[in-house]
C-alpha cells in the first residue's frame, strides 16, 4: 500500500467543480511534484489531503494515508495527524507564523501539543530542529520573533515546524517562490535532506518545472482541476507527450523576440555616481556613540534611453533600497543621481514632478499596489496627475482605453474592479498603470517572480513589444537569471550594497567573474540542464 492514495477524487464548492477525477499516489521516501497554473487544482488538492477545505465544499473519490480513509476521519482524528504525521509547508511564511510568539514558542507549541512534552523538553526538541534547519542557537536564539528574520530564515522556521515531529508526509506548496535563487537551492537542499533521512514521503507544489526537475521522482501535471499527464519526471518532460506538458516546457524557456540594444554614446538617460544609503541602528549603550548600516555602499552605473538592463542579487543585496532612491522615493546618504540630464539628489516633490512623469514603476504584486474598491478605470489613470495641463474627463478615458490596448487588453475592462481578474491580468494592468504617462524609464521590481510560467511569457513578450515599441527603457530587478537572461541587454550584480560585476547578460551569466555571480549562476535552476542531469542519472 501506498503512503498516500487518491483515487477518483471529485471536489465541488458549491456548484463550482474544482478538481475532476483525480488520481494520485505517493511512496514512502518519494518526491512527487504536482505542477500547473494558478487555478489548476494543486492547492485543492493538497488542501482535500489536509481536511483544510472551506465550509462549501464538497469532496467524494477515495484519499487514503497511511491506511486511514481521510475523508471519512472526524476532525479529531485530523487534528492528531495534522503536524504529527502530516506537515504542510505554505508559500507565504510571515502569513503562517504568529507575529506575537518567539519562534520557540511557535515550534514548541505542536510538540507540546501532539506529544505532551513538557515546556523544556518541547524548547530542547525546538532547539534541535532549528539547528537542524540551519538556524543554530547562537545567532537565532528561541526569544526571535519572525519579523527579526529575512523571509528564506522565516521559510526555515515553517520548515521546522512542519517537520518537527517527523511526519510521514510533507507537503510543500510553492515554498521557495519568493526566495533568491541561492536561498532556494539551499531550502530544497534541506528539503532533500530531511526526505533522505526521516524516509518522509514530500508532495512538492510548484509552477517551476526546474525546480520539480530537480527534486522530485514523479511529476503530475495538471489543469483546470483534472491530471493530464503523470510519469517518471524526467522522462514526462523531455517527451513531452501531452500538448499541454510541451506548452509548460515551452513556455519554461521561452524568450522573447527582441532586438539588443546596446549604450549608446549620447547622454545616459540614467546615470547614477557612487550613491551610498544609510539606515541608523541600535545604539550598544545609552551614551554609545549612533550607529548605522549602509544598505548601498558607492553605487555607480548608467542606462542609455531604449535600454534594458538586470540588477540581480541575493535578498537584502540593497536591490529595492537602490530603485526607491532612483525613483526619488528615498533620499540617498551620498552620491548623485541623475535623469534625463536633471539631478534627482535633494529635489522637492513640486521640482521631481516633470522627472516623475517619465519614470514608473511595476511591483511584484499587483492585487497589493491596487486599491481593491476603486475601477480599473480610475487605478489606471492614477499617473495623470503628474501631466500639465491634466487632461479632460474624456481624454482621461480615452488614454485610459489606450493603455489597455497597448498591454493586450479591452476598453470594456475599465469598468471593472481588480478582483475580477486574473494574476497575469492584473500584471497588465499595472504596466498599463505604468505606461499610461509615456514614460522614458520603467523600474520593474520582482515583475513575474509570482506569476505561472505561461502568464510569465506573455509579461515577458508585452515588455519586450513595448521596449520595442515605445522605446521604453527599463531597470528589470529580478532573482530569476532565466528572465534576466531573456529580456535583458546588461546586468548589474548586486552583493552587499555594491555592485560586484557588470556587463552584457549573456556573458557575465555564461563566464561570471566574481564570487556573487558565480553563486547565482550555480544555484538557478535550469530546466533543460535538470533534464539531461536526471537523464543521465538514470542509465
Amino acid at each position: 500500500m501506498s503512503l498516500l492514495e487518491i483515487e477518483n477524487l471529485k471536489l465541488s464548492i458549491g456548484d463550482t467543480p474544482i478538481l475532476k477525477d483525480i488520481d494520485l499516489t505517493l511512496e514512502t521516501g518519494e518526491v512527487m511534484g504536482l505542477v500547473g497554473e494558478s487555478g489548476s487544482g494543486k492547492s485543492m488538492t493538497a488542501l482535500t489531503v489536509m481536511q483544510l477545505l472551506p465550509h462549501a465544499a464538497k469532496a467524494s473519490g477515495r484519499v487514503t494515508f497511511d491506511g486511514i480513509d481521510i475523508l471519512a476521519a472526524p476532525e479529531d482524528a485530523m487534528n492528531r495527524l495534522r503536524g504529527d504525521d502530516i506537515g504542510m509547508v505554505f508559500q507565504e511564511p510571515m502569513t503562517a507564523l504568529n507575529p506575537v510568539k518567539t519562534i520557540g514558542e511557535q515550534v514548541a507549541e505542536g510538540i507540546r501539543w501532539h506529544t505532551g512534552a513538557s515546556r523544556a523538553n518541547a524548547e530542547a526538541r525546538a532547539r534541535a530542529i532549528l539547528d537542524r534547519v540551519g538556524l543554530p542557537e547562537r545567532q537565532f536564539p528561541l526569544t526571535r520573533y519572525p519579523h527579526e528574520l529575512s523571509g528564506g530564515q522565516r521559510q526555515r522556521v515553517v520548515i521546522a515546524i512542519a517537520c518537527a515531529l517527523k511526519p510521514k508526509l510533507l507537503i510543500a506548496d510553492e515554498p521557495t517562490t519568493a526566495l533568491d535563487v541561492v536561498l532556494q537551492a539551499q531550502i530544497l537542499e534541506l528539503l532533500r535532506d530531511l526526505v533522505q533521512e526521516d524516509r518522509m514521503g514530500l508532495l512538492l507544489i510548484s509552477h517551476d518545472l526546474a525546480v520539480v526537475t530537480d527534486m522530485a521522482d514523479r511529476v503530475t501535471i495538471m489543469r483546470h482541476g483534472e491530471v493530464m499527464e503523470t510519469g517518471e519526471t524526467a522522462r514526462t518532460l523531455s517527451q513531452q507527450k501531452h500538448p499541454y506538458t510541451r506548452q509548460l516546457a515551452e513556455a519554461s524557456v521561452h524568450v522573447p523576440d527582441r532586438r539588443t540594444k546596446a549604450g549608446t554614446d549620447a547622454e545616459p538617460l540614467l546615470q547614477v555616481t557612487g550613491a551610498e544609503k544609510d539606515y541608523p541602528i541600535r545604539r550598544t549603550s545609552l551614551f554609545g556613540p549612533p550607529r548605522h548600516f549602509r544598505a548601498v555602499d558607492g553605487v555607480s552605473f548608467s542606462l542609455a534611453p531604449g535600454q534594458s538592463k538586470a540588477l540581480v542579487g541575493r535578498s537584502g543585496c540593497g536591490k529595492s533600497t537602490l530603485a526607491r532612491m532612483i525613483l526619488a522615493l528615498d533620499h540617498p546618504t551620498g552620491g548623485s543621481i541623475r535623469f534625463d540630464g536633471t539631478e534627482l539628489t535633494g529635489r522637492t516633490e513640486a521640482e521631481l514632478k516633470p522627472s516623475r512623469r517619465n519614470m514608473q514603476v511595476v511591483f511584484q504584486d499587483p492585487y497589493g499596489s491596487f486599491n481593491p474598491r476603486h475601477k480599473v478605470e480610475r487605478l489606471v489613470a492614477e499617473p495623470l496627475h503628474l501631466l500639465e495641463p491634466q487632461p479632460s474627463p474624456a481624454d482621461r478615458r480615452d488614454r485610459v482605453a489606450q493603455a489597455l490596448v497597448d498591454v493586450g487588453m479591452s476598453p470594456a475592462d475599465m469598468d471593472k474592479y481588480p478582483h475580477e481578474f486574473s494574476g497575469g491580468q492584473r500584471q497588465r494592468l499595472s504596466i498599463a498603470r505604468a505606461v499610461i504617462t509615456r514614460p522614458r524609464l520603467i523600474v520593474a521590481d520582482e515583475p513575474v517572480s509570482a506569476l505561472d510560467v505561461s502568464i510569465r511569457a506573455q509579461i515577458l513578450d508585452l515588455f519586450a513589444d513595448l521596449n520595442q515599441r515605445l522605446g521604453v527603457a527599463y531597470l528589470f530587478i529580478t532573482h530569476d537569471l532565466t528572465v534576466a537572461r531573456a529580456i535583458t541587454d546588461q546586468v548589474l550584480v548586486m552583493h552587499e550594497g555594491r555592485i560586484v560585476e557588470e556587463g552584457d547578460t549573456n556573458r557575465v551569466f555564461d563566464n561570471p567573474r566574481s564570487d556573487a555571480a558565480r553563486a547565482l549562476v550555480e544555484a538557478a535552476p535550469d530546466l533543460e540542464r535538470a533534464i539531461a542531469r536526471r537523464l543521465a542519472a538514470a542509465q
